[in-house]
């Protein structure tokens, strides 16, 4: 999905974010080599993914500058 998304010009600068079960950096590094903008942890129920989401939309806007 992410070389889909890098390869079209207009949805390129979508910030991919990527959920994983995967502790191992080796599978980690092949998301950021598709231009993912960040891993995190998979969270396993809904209430978990609440919070992450929650977590990403108070996050996202502080920490992360992008072109106007």
């Amino acid at each position: 999905m992410l070389r889909e998304i890098n390869s079209a010009p207009k949805l390129k600068m979508i910030p991919a974010v990527i959920m994983t079960t995967s502790a191992a950096d080796e599978e980690s590094l092949q998301p950021y080599a598709l231009l993912a903008r960040c891993c995190i942890p998979k969270a396993v129920d809904f209430s978990q993914v609440a919070k992450l989401v929650k977590w990403i939309e108070d996050w996202w806007p502080v920490v992360v500058t992008v072109p106007k």
